[in-house]
């Protein structure tokens, strides 16, 4: 058997070189993940004080420069600002010059695809759109969850295959999303992830005003085992009183809630009607006991938000 170590990818020579226009959650990781892979980030753009200290942790010994600086020194942009940012910072770099002919352009929106990089296209870029579907917390441990990480992609076909292959090398799965759809895929991801986060917070809350200790502890294999059977099964993995048709328990809920957390009852109510629908097209929901069901959610959804007169 072999003893030979496998080269250390650090000691490649370096294919691209890397700058971050934004040292925001997401681009130090990406940027640090590329060096794994053999590139070399050469300049970062940073404000904040937040954003100097991730780009210190994550891009140790990368100068922070001016984003026209970022563009002269690398073969690679990456522009990870946000969103409503993201058109404003391109059309700017392109009128003040700050794009080279052949310089690869790459943000990170869910939201755009590669459209948004029309003027730096004009200006000679190559642009892409490489957005990775997960959350960041900036710091190193954003870079180990890129490992299988998938990323929603979009780029001229030209640049298709370009594009893939350096979500691959930072560990990602690339998943092709076409410029027309880009919206939608953005929408689909904040509603399952950011809208989870919501969720979760507040079943603490109210599991806290309960009196439970730990509230974490109890939830984590709960909702863990409840994300596991939904990526499997989809609808059929739904379970609770409005699957069922408890409306009695679901009428309880609501009174509960309006008691001692109003805030959470529209989002409750939103939600049950929801799992309702689904579970009747499933045929999870037996259509006798949807009426009552539909009927107090219907009254919970007329009622103040105080609860009225009581």
């Amino acid at each position: 058997m072999s003893t030979s170590q496998q080269p250390d990818p650090r000691d490649r020579p370096a294919r691209l070189t890397v700058g971050v226009v934004g040292a925001g959650r997401v681009g130090p990781a990406l940027a640090a993940s590329l060096r794994l892979a053999g590139h070399r980030p050469v300049a970062v753009s940073a404000v904040s004080d937040a954003s100097r200290r991730r780009a210190a942790l994550l891009l140790p010994d990368v100068p922070v420069v001016p984003p026209a600086e970022v563009l002269e020194r690398a073969d690679l942009v990456l522009l990870t600002v946000p969103d409503d940012t993201l058109p404003g910072l391109v059309t700017g770099l392109a009128e003040t010059g700050a794009v080279r002919p052949g310089q690869l352009l790459a943000h990170t929106s869910g939201r755009y695809g590669a459209k948004v990089l029309d003027p730096a296209l004009r200006a000679g870029a190559l642009p892409l759109a490489l957005h990775p579907a997960m959350t960041f917390t900036g710091t190193p441990v954003d870079v180990q969850r890129l490992a299988g990480c998938s990323f929603g992609v979009t780029a001229p076909d030209e640049l298709r295959l370009a594009a893939e292959a350096l979500v691959i090398e930072m560990g990602g799965e690339p998943e092709w999303i076409a410029e027309a759809a880009r919206p939608l895929y953005h929408a689909a991801l904040a509603l399952g992830a950011n809208h989870l986060v919501t969720l979760v917070a507040q079943s603490m809350e109210l599991l806290r005003t309960a009196g439970v200790a730990a509230p974490d502890r109890m939830l984590g294999p709960l909702l863990g085992a409840a994300l596991d059977n939904a990526l499997r099964s989809g609808d059929a993995a739904l379970t609770g009183p409005v699957a069922r048709g408890d409306a009695g328990t679901v009428a309880a809920h609501i009174a509960e809630l309006r008691a001692h957390a109003p805030q959470t009852v529209a989002g409750y109510l939103a939600m049950a009607r929801a799992t309702a629908d689904r579970a009747l097209a499933q045929g999870l929901l037996k259509p006798e006991l949807a009426e009552d069901l539909l009927g107090v959610l219907a009254d919970g959804a007329a009622l103040p938000e105080n609860g009225g007169d009581r």
